[in-house]
């Protein structure tokens, strides 16, 4: 999606350019990220999808900037970042992606559970 690619072309010039975010590392955007989450949580309170709108933007410029640090740094870049998240969920819904199967809200919550626990012992 182009938009996409232009907030990551936005950010990465808000680094090289911008004396603040310069500045910023994952450290020191904690307390404005979690701002963000709370103020979007706020806003679905209050059903202020206009707000909502805004915070969650206000959420994704904070994914896209710890990537971008990151891929400063050599760690990882935001296509990772999406990648891991497609194969993560494509994974825990096996009963739309794959051969399983789940007709109740039940049975998708106690497989997502049980996918979750093998993936953390494989790790």
């Amino acid at each position: 999606m182009k938009e996409f690619d232009r907030l990551v072309e936005v950010v990465a010039a808000l680094r090289k350019k911008c004396p603040w975010d310069k500045e910023q590392n994952h450290a020191t955007l904690k307390p404005y990220m979690l701002e963000e989450v709370h103020e979007a949580i706020e806003a679905i309170d209050n059903k202020d999808y206009e707000l909502l709108e805004e915070e969650l933007g206000d959420m994704l410029l904070h994914i896209v900037m710890h990537a971008e640090m990151a891929k400063e740094k050599g760690r990882f870049k935001i296509q990772d970042v999406i990648q891991g998240i497609i194969k993560k969920m494509m994974r825990r819904h096996p009963h739309v992606f794959g051969k399983g199967r789940a007709k109740t809200v039940a049975g998708v919550l106690r497989r997502w559970k049980q996918i979750k626990r093998e993936e953390k012992r494989e790790r």
